[in-house]
Parts: structure tokens; C-alpha cells; sequence
């Protein structure tokens, strides 16, 4: 047991942990253009990028850091990682699931970052690692004519599943949260 899990759970015995909100909807807030998706690293690439909440993590960290913090500063314990699509099956949409572990590993350090910042010996705060649903479902065909046919393999989701978990761990990550479980068998990849 790491020193952080011994705190975690000491917190977890004498007190009632809040976690944070909802990540999409506050980066709604910023009214972020496909150039804030982009910036200076990714100016020319050849896909769309808005919509890629993940990614702001590399091209806007400033967003994501701050509301880390709003979050602290309503008192919450717990911050998730801006991962929610941090898998390679979720960003294959937008070309880029060669950055899975860097959006991960960055994503949970930014994360320790504002932790840090905000604890103290009597509340220390505390990062939650996001595991998504991602995009695709390995128990529902994605053919209506072919209800066999998977274009997501348990094996594969388990693969996306560990680098994602990887990164998160190594970024600084205390707890490991799959989030939004709309097909158990992805769940389950997620657990596995």
C-alpha cells in the first residue's frame, strides 16, 4: 500500500469525501473555438479537433487547471482527469490514439498538480484517474442488419483500457474511476 492509499483511506474512515462535477459542461463555459483545440501544436492537423475535450489538456491546460481549481474552491476532495475519451478506440475519431498515454500521463499530472496545491495536512485532496465508456460497444452490434458483428473486441478494449490506466498511475492518479458504464462488457474490460 502506497503512502497516498493510506491517506485516501484514513480520509475515507473519518470523513465524507465530496468529488467534483462534470468536466464537458465547465469546458462548455469557455465557448472554445477549433483554433483552442489546436494551438500552435497541432495547427496543421488535418482533422477537425473541436470537440476533443481531451486534448485541452496538452493545448489548453490553463482551461482544465482552472477548473480543477473552481472545483477545490467549492470544496469538493476528489478531482477527475480531463480522460474521458483517453482511449485509443475514442480517439481514433479524431486521428489521434497515438497520444493515449501523453493524454493520460498528463492529464493526471496536471491534476496532482492542483491537488497539491490545494491540500493541506488536515483536507489533503485527492486525483480520480477516468476511465471512459469509450466510443464504441462490445456487446451491441453497430450493424442493425448483422446483430453478430462486433467492431470492438473484449481483448482490444482491454488493451485501450490498460494504457490508458498506465498513463493515469504514472501521471499521479490515486484512485482509478470508470466512468459512465453504458455496456458491461466494456465495464468489464475497464475492471480486467
Amino acid at each position: 500500500m502506497t503512502d497516498r492509499t493510506a491517506l485516501l483511506l484514513e480520509q475515507l474512515d473519518s470523513r465524507i469525501l465530496l468529488l467534483d462535477g462534470a468536466m464537458g459542461t465547465m469546458i462548455q463555459r469557455y465557448e472554445l473555438t477549433d483554433a483552442d483545440y489546436r494551438a500552435e501544436r497541432f495547427a496543421d492537423f488535418a482533422h477537425e479537433l473541436k470537440g476533443n475535450n481531451d486534448l485541452l489538456t496538452l493545448t489548453r491546460p490553463d482551461v482544465i487547471r482552472a477548473i480543477h481549481n473552481a472545483y477545490f474552491d467549492a470544496g469538493s476532495d476528489i478531482v477527475e482527469t480531463n480522460t474521458f475519451n483517453s482511449t485509443a478506440v475514442s480517439q481514433a475519431d479524431y486521428s489521434l490514439q497515438d497520444l493515449v498515454y501523453e493524454l493520460n500521463f498528463e492529464g493526471a499530472r496536471l491534476a496532482r498538480a492542483c491537488a497539491l496545491a490545494y491540500s493541506s495536512e488536515a483536507k489533503p485532496r485527492f486525483v480520480a484517474g477516468v476511465l471512459g465508456p469509450t466510443s464504441r460497444t462490445a456487446s451491441v452490434s453497430p450493424d442493425v442488419n448483422d446483430p453478430g458483428f462486433r467492431n470492438e473486441s473484449f481483448a482490444e478494449l482491454v488493451t485501450n483500457y490498460t494504457e490508458a490506466r498506465r498513463g493515469l498511475i504514472v501521471g499521479g492518479g490515486d484512485i482509478l474511476l470508470v466512468d459512465t458504464v453504458f455496456d458491461t462488457l466494456n465495464c468489464k474490460a475497464a475492471l480486467y
